[in-house]
């Protein structure tokens, strides 16, 4: 038990002698009936049972001396079915507790060993609220400790938990005069203690109290009608009552941090009365509060902050006019790794959607929030005697300062000083810009797995004009057709003073249909001439395009039909791929050594929500060591769903369309190329023999899709570089001509074998140096290391490292 338990008073005893009397019998006649009960009812409520009609008929004397004895049955292990119902059906009524009842029933729970359930707090939970407050005075120090101690017991269900919060903070109130029920807004979280402090007055009011008793006590999503005409009364006698509502919303808005359950719950009522008022400011609130709600910390991407609230918030937003809600929910989209409430924003989206006469893709497309930003990329703004900019550059937001058109280092000190409110509200904008250009990325990537057309003016004002999405859609390769049937690829230019789509020669296409370039549907010599036209222009593509791998069906996923084993058989760095797979958008529930924690199904929605990819992995367990934490994972089918009303069906291997399947492989063969152990050079250091034989295997093995475009990418990189004349690139290796040896580097793991013995070289490199070479893309980190170690090999006479030198010269080290 915790501290609250040297808070309690001494029980004299002849107050225990008092309380006892009788309760040995009454002990025994309970245990009879429950004996009967259980023997007919194992599992249901025995109060239930037609036995319990027995006890119905004692007297209020018997009924209290039945409710002490079932009690300290409760706080010992005797009985092995939790109490908590019996308990309180015993109490209930207008029985002659005493304050020496109470005091009794606290020393018993705080002396018992059984915690089924919170069972050995029921009653003293029912007792307390009936006391007077003279009788409640000198408890209200342990009384407050126990309170404090229950809110984060997580051993007693939520439902008992919170009664026995809400019955001792009656009591709490009543021995304190307090106004505002010390159950709401408490010490569980942060949030509680904060607003109480800062709105002390405010929550106190008249009606108020009542309001968010109100609030907090609604158990669903979805508010009734009879609860909702309640709340309507509330707001209107309530002093203030929908200013407090709003300002507790901004609280929580501004709060960044999760919140306890009881708080959610709180919240979830807040945001339903929230949405009484219409008006335009109300609809931004209650965007900025279901974002926060939904947001979640990096490291539990899984768990937002107000999980309850949000899947509340984003039924009510959906119903709201304006581009607030489309905006907002098309962001969290994008963001949201929590299955529950990214499944509910999707289908409030669609929804949404379907009442404006938008698709789903199109619904995201639309929302995208421009920031005021100019067509630029830019918004200025003076601050004092300086100009402020906030502006993209490549992938990124920033803010820039100038004073007489000489653009400075970093923030000004006047600005610091002066100007604190207008320097965060620019750095929020640069934080809001910044999550925009992550969404943005994702989806417009996602638009691979598409049949999307476009016309030209619908294109052009959503990739080229708009000024977050235009630092992607002018950097991809995009195809025009004026018939429907041939499509042309080209590049956004400016041409003259307009944007337009020209070929390789620098010709401007003509103004037809618009859909994404994409290499599997293009001819073996038109991929290679865009991959040579990028490395010759120097452009860089926002995620590969020109370079992305393709994967078409095998003969041997034809025969198997409904699934695909390209991918398995790997062993994984488990948290690695994990957090890899969220990070590309698919959802997961997290292995563990629990009941149901073995395997995993990570799911992910392709071509615009028509189909579904699942991609089945396994906890790799070591039999000699039981971890709690996951360490690897062995990977296993891929398999496709199609969507059907509002269902998933399994479909055929052969049925998924070919950039679905191709976009869906793609991932899977990164999770694999970038997680599985095969790539980690210091593997053989490890000693964990269970997994050589694949280690090794894997670290030559043929090349996947991706290291077939990192080679092709090599092929196109290596002639510019300085060590061009020292480098071979052969089908699987990238031979490297150092001053003491020479080396291959394969393709794939990125390992290093030394000739002539092909022994294994560790080479782990503490960051990836390119020198000033222009890459394609950025995101295969397995080239830049590639090109990183080949660097450092060429001049292997120079390496000063010494667990390096050890290994390229162990006869002359130490």
């Amino acid at each position: 038990m915790g501290d609250w338990t040297a808070l309690l008073p001494h029980l004299g005893d002849t107050d225990r002698r008092q309380v006892e009397i009788g309760l040995a019998d009454a002990g025994e006649r309970i245990r009879a009936v429950l004996g009967i009960a259980s023997t007919y009812y194992w599992g249901s409520s025995v109060t239930n049972v037609p036995e319990w009609s027995t006890v119905e008929s004692w007297s209020a004397e018997d009924r209290r001396r039945a409710a002490l004895a079932m009690h300290r049955e409760s706080a010992s292990a005797s009985t092995p079915t939790a109490l908590n119902d019996v308990v309180r059906a015993l109490a209930s009524g207008d029985l002659p507790f005493t304050r020496a009842d109470l005091l009794w029933c606290l020393h018993v729970a705080a002396e018992g060993a059984c915690f089924d359930n919170g069972a050995h707090l029921e009653l003293p939970a029912v007792i307390a609220p009936r006391l007077t407050a003279a009788e409640l005075a000198d408890l209200v120090p342990a009384l407050r400790a126990l309170s404090s101690e229950l809110v984060d017991d997580y051993f007693i269900a939520a439902a008992p938990r919170r009664r026995f919060v809400t019955l001792l903070g009656q009591a709490i109130d009543r021995a304190t005069g307090s106004r505002l029920p010390s159950w709401l807004l408490h010490d569980g979280d942060s949030f509680g203690p904060a607003v109480r402090a800062h709105l002390d007055a405010d929550l106190a009011a008249s009606g108020v109290p009542e309001l968010l008793e109100h609030c907090a006590a609604l158990d669903k999503p979805a508010a009734t009608a009879k609860w909702l005409r309640r709340l309507d009364e509330l707001l209107v006698a309530a002093h203030g009552g929908r200013q407090v509502v709003r300002r507790l919303l901004d609280a929580f808005t501004a709060h960044g941090r999760s919140v306890h359950d009881d708080t959610d719950r709180l919240l979830r009522g807040l945001v339903w009365a929230l949405s009484r008022a219409r008006d335009e400011r109300a609809t931004e609130l209650l965007a900025r509060a279901t974002a926060s709600a939904a947001s979640a910390p990096r490291e539990a991407a899984g768990f937002p902050y107000a999980s309850r609230t949000a899947l509340a918030a984003v039924r009510l937003l959906a119903d709201r006019d304006g581009d607030v809600p489309l905006r907002t929910l098309a962001r969290l989209a994008m963001t949201v790794r929590n299955k529950a409430v990214r499944s509910r924003v999707q289908t409030a989206l669609t929804q949404l959607g379907a009442r404006r006469g938008w698709s789903f893709s199109e619904v995201m497309e639309l929302a995208v929030d421009d920031h005021g930003l100019g067509p630029d990329g830019q918004l200025r703004r003076a601050v004092g005697p300086y100009a402020a900019t906030v502006e993209i550059v490549g992938d990124r937001a920033r803010l820039v300062f100038a004073r007489d058109e000489v653009t400075l280092k970093g923030v000004p000190a006047q600005v610091k000083q002066s100007h604190e409110d207008d320097l965060a509200e620019l750095r929020a904008l640069v934080k809001q810009v910044g999550a925009t250009l992550v969404s943005e990325r994702q989806r417009v990537e996602g638009l691979l797995s598409e049949e999307r057309v476009w016309s030209y003016p619908e294109w052009s004002s959503r990739f080229l004009d708009h000024p977050v999405t235009a630092t992607y859609g002018r950097r991809l390769l995009w195809e025009v057709s004026t018939d429907g049937q041939r499509w042309t690829a080209g590049l956004p230019r400016r041409n003259g003073g307009a944007w337009a789509i020209v070929d390789r020669d620098g010709h401007a296409l003509d103004h037809g249909p618009v859909r994404l370039w994409h290499p599997a549907r293009a001819s073996t010599a038109e991929v290679l001439a865009w991959r040579g036209h990028l490395v010759d222009a120097g452009l860089t593509q926002p995620f590969k395009q020109a370079f992305r791998e393709v994967y078409l069906r095998t003969p041997a996923e034809e025969k198997t039909e409904t699934y695909s084993n390209r991918f398995a058989a790997h062993i994984l760095r488990y948290r690695q791929a994990n957090a890899l797979m969220r990070a590309r958008g698919w959802q997961a529930g997290y292995l563990g050594t629990w009941d149901g924690g073995y395997d995993s199904e990570a799911t992910k929605v392709f071509g615009g929500g028509a189909w579904q990819a699942s991609f089945h992995h396994a906890l790799v367990d070591d039999p000699e060591e039981r971890r709690y934490d996951v360490e690897y994972c062995s990977t296993d089918q891929v398999r496709f769903a199609r969507h059907d009303g509002k269902t998933w069906q399994p479909a055929p291997v052969i049925d998924v369309p070919l950039l679905v399947f191709t976009e869906a492989m793609r991932d899977v063969d990164l999770f694999v190329g970038v997680t599985s152990i095969a790539t980690d050079p210091q593997w053989a250091d490890r000693g964990e023999d269970r997994f050589s034989a694949y280690w090794h295997r894997t670290a030559v093995a043929e090349l996947t899709p991706s290291a077939q475009v990192r080679r092709d990418a090599l092929a196109r990189l290596l002639p510019r570089m300085a060590i061009a004349g020292r480098v071979d690139l052969a089908e699987r290796y990238l031979r490297v001509r150092g001053n003491l040896r020479a080396y291959r580097i394969h393709l794939g793991s990125g390992n290093i074998m030394m000739e002539p013995d092909d022994r294994y070289l560790c080479i782990v490199a503490a960051r990836q140096q390119t020198g000033r070479l222009h890459l394609p893309f950025d995101d295969d980190a397995m080239l830049a290391t590639i090109l990183s170690k080949a660097i450092m090999l060429a001049a292997d006479d120079r390496i000063t490292d010494p667990t390096v030198l050890s290994q390229l010269r162990p006869s002359e080290i130490g």
